[in-house]
């Protein structure tokens, strides 16, 4: 920025001395050097605070550029929603039987269970019905 090398700032010592005086000198540099350095502070927040806005800029281009292809991406999911609804529905109007005439009396067939392997069917067991309690259940005899 500044092209300045160590002859300037001997000569810009040398006047400073002069015309400030040895007395005054030191707390003028010091106070020379609080505000560059507030001036350096300075200049270093407005560069960050820029950068932010560029990023913050960047990441709302990113956020729309996200949300317009998710709505793409829902758009074209809803119109293969809807063209496997309308293949789906008109593969079951094809498949339904057309309308026989009712006859009355007629009962559609049904069918009945396939059993997979012809064997012995299990034969029912009739067993005695109890007409008394066992001894020790008798009614007569309470358990301690």
């Amino acid at each position: 920025m500044f092209d300045i090398g160590f002859s300037e700032l001997m000569v810009i010592g040398v006047v400073a001395l002069v015309v400030i005086g040895p007395e005054r000198l030191p707390k003028v540099a010091r106070t020379a050097g609080h505000l560059l350095g507030r001036l350096q502070r300075y200049v270093h927040d407005v560069k960050t605070d820029i950068n932010r806005e560029m990023q913050l800029d960047e990441l709302k281009k990113l956020q729309s550029q996200m949300l317009e292809s998710a709505r793409t991406l829902e758009s074209s999911v809803r119109e293969e929603m809807e063209t496997a609804r309308s293949t789906f529905s008109a593969i079951g109007e094809a498949a339904r039987p057309a309308p026989a005439e009712s006859k009355l009396g007629t009962e559609p067939p049904t069918l009945a269970p396939a059993s997979h392997e012809p064997g012995p069917q299990p034969v029912p067991v009739e067993t005695p019905p109890l007409t008394s309690l066992p001894p020790k259940f008798d009614q007569t005899h309470p358990v301690a």
